[in-house]
């Protein structure tokens, strides 16, 4: 379709060459005999003053101007070719002038309003010619009244009809509305403007032609009293409604204010409820996924367990499995590597679980180190339990982190969808006891069963009374003497705790001592167990002033060797019981020092410039680091009581612990031998140089009252002396080992 300006451009390109035409027409056959001071008179009252003599015609905007009625009368005197010059004129300089006052006229418009007056009045001239056999001059001249009514009516309408038609098309053209419309809208009411105009010019003729002066100037009186009384109407309608119209135009453009802040703030809300739908869905997906690797989230999951419930609850033959997950040593790797490496880690691992998920399979990320699985339809044991072997043969593979190769495993646990689950909580918890359980028997998954629950529950209750235990002091030591085998004489005690249940008895460590690492109730239990093992040992000193215990022996978990405040606790155990530093010997694994690195070494320091001695509980059970064995500024390597029972095996068991205690001499570090239980070991470390040892053969744990008995008989395992030297056993040797209970 046409643009607006290109339809401006064909409406001017068709008429113009008519309008040149019509004005070429009539300079051409312009009647030079009828120029006369009369015509020049009415062409200056045309062209320059009868634009300005003009009435608005009331709720239109149609002015009756004397210009229409001086370009009739001009036609009815001179002819057609007259009137189009002076229509010429008069159209050219009111349009002129109408701009050079500042009017809204462009010359595009100017143009259009020239060749609009001369076509129009150049088609009446051509009706006139053809329904007049004689011009209109001759009309006047002929004094028929009737014939010249019908003259003016038909100019007129003519020139209505012509000039009405042709501004409609122009308007139409630049407004793209209908020609109709606008023709109807704009330009219907200037038939009155014409017809007042015929009827003017009509009168004036008649007056002139008649010679009556009293008709003229009734004529001019008349209309002059209704031009004035008019003016003066409009005038006083214009002055009373002055007020009326600024206030309505205030109250106009307060409403459009009004409607366009409105409508900025529609536009405000409009916007504003789009960025909180889009703030909605993003918090949504926040919401229900996990930032690190964007899988879905521990709520995603609970909602999609829950629907899952509610299905087997009305469709039973629906099968689900969830799976739980736990990376296997990731704690080492972000201590080791950096938290950022560990990240790297988690992304990579989310990544292969989707590499593996099944089409009816969910995968997500609960959070740090834990990833969720939920198998949909056909979920049975079988199909769960290889599912969950491809996890674990998946991530077994090896990571490259930061250009580095890492190794990791995991643990998995799996429970089943059943009616007896009404919560999603409910299922959870089961796969999570699942998954501790085979992390703790070192299995890659295990199934849940309502035996894992019963022994979940037994641990809670067990740690619930743990922290009961610490505030009620049901903790007790027990003190298993550490002998030096060259004297047999009583070198010092290791404190071992014991825990009196006042419902299920004595509980060993082994039960648990676990657990309090776990809570973190191995930090408080450890220093009351240090204090009263110092201030014991410093009561024995001074009562058994003869033969006192040289140290007592307290062993460090490996998470309380980690805490950074361990050297100042022991040495405000020190200042309040007043034991001297060289008395007490702190017991620690290899692995827990392995397991701190560069910081365990620092942390030994520390402790040894106390005057603190420090032993490697359980050497050659760990990690056995002789590089870092140089670094440590330990005194004392305990032997763990495997390789002192091996002994008696082979000779090759025996090698071993020769091995160690030449290590020990060489870095000349003491050596207690753990688990002594026969004469026959005891003679057999002898032989090879052991320093100390400690064992069922000399005593088990034994209270404080019940230790004391040794103190007053320091002589009582000088019986032992009398077997002689023995050499180690060859394994084809048969002899008869005693074992004192």
């Amino acid at each position: 379709m046409p643009s607006k300006r290109s339809l401006e451009n064909i409406y001017i390109a068709l008429l113009s060459p008519v309008a040149v035409y019509a004005l070429g027409w009539a300079l051409y056959n312009f009647p030079s005999s009828v120029v006369d001071m009369r015509l020049g008179g009415l062409a200056i009252i045309t062209v320059f003053f009868s634009s300005f003599l003009r009435i608005q015609l009331p709720r239109t905007k149609i002015h009756v101007t004397t210009s229409d009625a001086a370009i009739i009368l001009t036609f009815l005197w001179y002819g057609g070719e007259t009137a189009i010059i002076l229509s010429f004129l008069e159209a050219a300089f009111t349009s002129v002038s109408y701009r050079r006052q500042g009017g809204n006229i462009g010359y595009k418009t100017i143009l259009i309003n020239i060749m609009v007056a001369v076509v129009g009045l150049f088609a009446t001239t051509v009706i006139v010619h053809a329904m007049f056999s004689s011009e209109a001059p001759q009309v006047v001249e002929a004094g028929d009244v009737t014939q010249m009514i019908l003259l003016l009516a038909v100019m007129g309408f003519a020139l209505f009809l012509f000039n009405s038609t042709l501004v409609s098309l122009f308007i139409a053209a630049k407004t793209e509305k209908s020609v109709l419309s606008v023709w109807t809208e704009y330009c219907l009411n200037a038939l009155v403007m014409y017809l007042s105009g015929a009827v003017l010019a009509g009168f004036t003729t008649k007056a002139i032609q008649d010679i009556n002066i009293f008709l003229f100037a009734a004529v001019c009186v008349f209309f002059g009293t209704v031009y004035l009384t008019y003016r003066r109407y409009i005038n006083d309608i214009k002055t009373t409604a002055a007020p009326a119209e600024k206030a309505e135009r205030q109250r106009a453009e307060q409403a459009e204010r009004h409607v366009r802040e409105l409508k900025h703030y529609v536009e405000q809300l409009e916007r504003s409820g789009a960025e909180l739908k889009q703030s909605h869905a993003r918090f949504r997906h926040a919401a229900y996924h996990d930032a690190l690797t964007g899988l879905p989230n521990r709520n995603y999951f609970v909602d999609t367990i829950r629907k899952l419930i509610e299905q087997k609850m009305t469709q039973p033959l629906v099968s689900y499995a969830v799976l739980f997950l736990d990376l296997n040593g990731f704690r080492k790797i972000n201590d080791s590597l950096g938290h950022s490496v560990g990240d790297q880690l988690v992304k990579q691992v989310a990544g292969r679980l989707l590499q593996v998920q099944r089409k009816d399979s969910i995968v997500g990320r609960f959070s740090g180190d834990e990833f969720a699985i939920i198998l949909i339809g056909d979920a049975d044991e079988r199909g769960a339990t290889e599912f969950a072997q491809s996890v674990v043969d998946t991530i077994s593979q090896p990571f490259i982190l930061n250009s580095k190769q890492v190794f990791t495993s995991v643990s998995v646990g799996i429970a089943f969808g059943n009616l007896n689950y009404d919560e999603p909580e409910e299922i959870l918890r089961d796969v999570d006891i699942a998954m501790y359980f085979a992390k703790d028997h070192g299995n890659e998954y295990e199934v849940f069963d309502e035996k894992m629950h019963t022994r979940a529950v037994s641990l809670l209750e067990l740690e619930t009374d743990l922290r009961y235990a610490v505030e009620r002091n049901e903790f007790e030591l027990h003190y298993q003497p550490i002998v030096d085998l060259k004297n047999l004489q009583l070198a010092g005690f290791e404190a071992l705790v014991r825990w009196n249940h006042p419902t299920l008895g004595q509980i060993p460590p082994d039960r648990f001592i676990p657990i309090c690492e776990s809570t973190g109730l191995i930090v408080p239990i450890t220093l009351t167990i240090l204090e009263t093992a110092c201030q014991q040992t410093v009561d024995w000193q001074k009562r058994f002033s003869e033969s006192p215990p040289g140290f007592v022996s307290v062993n460090i978990s490996g998470v309380h060797f980690g805490n950074p405040s361990l050297v100042e606790q022991i040495k405000d155990v020190l200042h309040k019981t007043g034991l001297n530093p060289q008395s007490l010997k702190l017991e620690i694994t290899e692995t827990a020092i392995m397991e701190n690195g560069e910081n365990a070494v620092a942390m030994l320091r520390q402790i040894k410039e106390l005057g603190v001695q420090l032993s490697i509980d359980d050497f050659g059970t760990g990690y056995s680091s002789l590089g870092y064995l140089q670094q440590f500024p330990i005194d004392t390597l305990k032997i763990d009581r495997v390789f002192v029972r091996s002994m008696e095996e082979g000779r090759q068991n025996g090698e071993i612990v020769r091995a160690v205690l030449a290590l020990a001499g060489s870095l000349s570090l003491d050596v207690v031998a753990e688990g002594i239980e026969s004469i026959h070991q005891y003679h057999q470390l002898r032989i090879l140089s052991c320093d100390y040892g400690q064992g069922f053969l000399f005593s088990r744990p034994l209270a404080a009252a019940a230790a004391e008995s040794l103190l007053s008989d320091p002589n009582r395992w000088q019986s032992l002396l009398a077997g002689g030297d023995f050499a180690i056993v060859n394994p084809e040797y048969e002899s008869t080992s005693y074992q004192l209970h």
